[in-house]
């Protein structure tokens, strides 16, 4: 286990997402350095109100502490109690233009020790798409990408983790999927240290060639207020993830983590309707009709 060599990984894949993202959007990032009362701290990175990023954040963290939160401990109560060290880098991009999606990535290492007892370590991560206006290129272009960045590491494992994503990123009291998915994956170990952190660098160096090509297709799309209202209203199950089940943003909140850097991944705008329904055959509907349902995209 060498967790410097994770550290430094994961500094570089901000760093490198960033330069791209700031070059395809003409707007610098911010950078906002922080630190952490009871260990450790970040680099969050944001840019708002750009040139095609209505909000863009891409956070690092390396944080430790004396007892692993409820989070962390939900799947491996036998863990409740150890010290931890926690790091790893989460991005969440938000356009301006609703036909360009919504994506989202995560690579993290988390270890954990309790005395003279081995140290318990593990990997999780993925990526995953959500569209407000469905292209099927698209969602096929994304998930080949996934599909090819797990390939080199056995041929089930796409299937295991695109179902795996599928299960996760659902809202339950909605009935329905936050978008298209695409891998999710936790409590990785095996086969070996090397062997799981070869996987974790393969998912975080396809996602800027499994996104930004979407984003050049969508970016010049003409729309007006009815597609910026259903951009609105679908962020706000984006939302409701989020802050109900996801499982990142609920170990840094438990962790004591920095709230303004945590939350960064909500969208700028978004609103609710009560009751609201699309109209029949509009591309509005496609959207539920066509994409937020179980599909095998590649």
């Amino acid at each position: 286990m060498n967790g410097q060599a994770v550290r430094q990984y994961f500094t570089g894949l901000q760093e490198n997402i960033v330069a791209r993202l700031a070059a395809l959007d003409g707007k610098p990032f911010l950078r906002d350095e922080w630190s952490r009362a009871e260990g450790g701290g970040g680099i969050t990175r944001v840019l708002e109100e750009g040139g095609v990023f209505e909000r863009a954040g891409v956070n690092f963290s390396h944080v430790f502490g004396r007892s692993l939160p409820p989070s962390a401990t939900a799947n491996r109560p036998e863990l409740a109690g150890r010290s931890f060290e926690a790091m790893g880098v989460s991005l969440v991009l938000h356009a301006r233009n609703p036909y360009v999606p919504t994506a989202h990535l995560n690579a993290r290492f988390l270890s954990s020790e309790n005395g003279a007892a081995p140290p318990v370590w593990w990997f999780g991560g993925g990526m995953d798409l959500t569209p407000y206006y469905g292209f099927a290129d698209d969602a096929r272009h994304f998930h080949r990408c996934c599909r090819d960045a797990l390939a080199p590491f056995g041929p089930d494992l796409y299937r295991r983790f695109k179902k795996w994503c599928d299960e996760y990123f659902y809202l339950q009291h909605r009935g329905e999927p936050r978008g298209v998915g695409g891998i999710f994956f936790d409590d990785l170990s095996e086969p070996d240290f090397d062997a799981c952190f070869a996987l974790v660098r393969s998912v975080g160096e396809s996602f800027v060639p499994a996104y930004l090509p979407i984003v050049e297709r969508r970016r010049s799309l003409p729309y007006g207020e009815r597609e910026r209202r259903f951009q609105a209203y679908r962020r706000g199950r984006y939302v409701e993830f989020n802050l109900v089940y996801d499982r990142g943003t609920l170990f840094g909140l438990q962790s004591g983590g920095r709230t303004e850097s945590i939350l960064m991944s909500l969208p700028p705008q978004v609103a609710w309707r009560y009751d609201w329904r699309p109209e029949p055959g509009s591309a509005e509907e496609q959207l539920y009709t066509e994409f937020l349902i179980a599909k095998e995209w590649v």
